[in-house]
């Protein structure tokens, strides 16, 4: 038998169509990949594609699987929120098939998905298909009933999102138009979909759409921001948000909760969810860090532990978002250029690359049904104390969820 102890510190130490491009290389299996959520805009000085595309060496050596884009797609003009001079909001999308012009070329876009490969990185989409921008090429383009829309015939919007214009999910010409746009960007060589509110729109649209993908691309993979089971059981989705575990470890940095909700949760998720789903967990994402502020602002020195957590739970598929393997300590403007000024190689990517390299080389801790049974060991003193275990592989984890956070990692082979 094999073990390795990873402590607070050691962890640290040791811790239509266009040009297909290549298929990503053999890597690891989807149930134990690891996501990171790439804000392009902010991602560079020069918020380009091209300039994004050199920092991929990096996110590789880092062991990321799996790269999330934030959408890519020209942005509507029309009903910005906050002025001329602001970018506007990547989910308010213009023309589907296309890329913003702010980031480059389609044929830059292609440059970064040839390297992205080359580097064995899988890149999915953000993917908006419950509306668009009012002035998108789909508005004056297609029949009138391709848009809900008041008495005055004017496109309707959901809450104070009046940069947007909603789709009409009764007509079923507006499914075959995502489905092919949708294809557009698989036979442009991409590896799937990130699907913003996902349950905005019929789920038996996914289930349409995502059968007749998976029937031309098997491997292809789907996250949808989303907590519905029926996302798994009846659309085919891959993962799903875990949004109310998010707010709990929030909550239990506070000093708000602790182990018998967290257990009570993990409970009631593995009831509710099939054994084959994968459920994102994270301490940031793009709406986490603009709106409700950084890991450090909601978890302050519990951030860390939390980040365990989220490699370490069961069913979970964890997310790293644009900034944190810096320790970046800012929130992002959501509307307008404000990019990371350099990256740079500190503790903070020496501890996510050390998550990372624990989580490929523990099959134990793979999401859905790939993964190790999950069992309690203790919960003394606010110390909780599980096991996560397959036949040749177990993992212990430590975590105390209270002040200093302290954690432990250990393998067992």
């Amino acid at each position: 038998m094999k073990k390795i102890l990873f402590s607070i510190c050691a962890i640290l130490m040791v811790l239509s169509c266009g040009q297909k491009q290549p298929a990503a290389p053999q890597q690891q299996p989807l149930s134990n990949s690891v996501v990171y959520e790439m804000n392009v805009r902010q991602y560079t000085p020069e918020g380009t594609f091209a300039a994004a595309q050199n920092e991929l060496p990096r996110l590789a050596e880092m062991g990321v699987d799996i790269l999330w884009l934030m959408p890519i797609y020209p942005i509507g003009v029309e009903g910005r929120k906050m002025g001329p001079e602001d970018l506007g909001s990547y989910y308010a999308v213009r023309n589907y098939c296309d890329v913003n012009p702010e980031f480059g070329t389609l044929a830059d876009f292609d440059n970064f998905l040839a390297e992205a490969h080359r580097l064995g990185l899988r890149v999915v989409l953000d993917w908006v298909a419950n509306h668009t921008s009012p002035d998108a090429v789909w508005v004056t383009g297609k029949p009138a009933d391709w848009y809900e829309r008041d008495a005055e015939g004017n496109t309707t919007f959901t809450a104070d999102w009046s940069d947007t214009a909603n789709l009409n999910y009764e007509n079923k010409e507006v499914w075959k138009g995502m489905a092919d746009a949708m294809h557009f960007w698989m036979e442009r060589g991409i590896d799937g979909f990130r699907c913003d509110m996902a349950c905005e729109v019929p789920l038996e649209f996914w289930q349409e759409t995502i059968s007749g993908l998976r029937a031309k691309y098997p491997e292809m993979y789907m996250l949808a921001e989303g907590e519905e089971p029926k996302l798994h059981t009846l659309s085919g989705f891959n993962a799903s948000y875990s949004w109310e575990l998010h707010h709990m470890m929030n909550a239990i940095a506070r000093g708000e909760q602790g182990i018998p909700e967290l257990l009570a949760y993990l409970e009631k998720d593995a009831a509710r969810h099939p054994a084959d789903a994968f459920r994102l967990m994270f301490t940031s994402n793009h709406d986490e860090n603009s709106w409700a502020g950084t890991e450090f602002e909601r978890m302050g020195d519990a951030a860390k532990l939390m980040a365990v957590l989220t490699f370490t739970l069961p069913g979970g598929q964890p997310l790293i978002y644009t900034g944190q393997e810096m320790g970046w300590n800012k929130r992002f403007e959501f509307f307008r250029h404000d990019p990371v000024p350099a990256w740079e190689k500190n503790d903070y990517f020496e501890f996510y690359k050390n998550l990372i390299r624990i989580r490929h080389e523990n099959p134990a801790l793979a999401a859905g049904e790939d993964g190790g049974k999950f069992d309690v060991v203790s919960t003394e003193d606010s110390v909780l104390v599980f096991t996560r275990t397959l036949p040749d592989n177990k993992v212990t984890v430590k975590a105390e969820l209270k002040a200093p956070w302290s954690y432990e990692i250990t393998v067992e082979k």
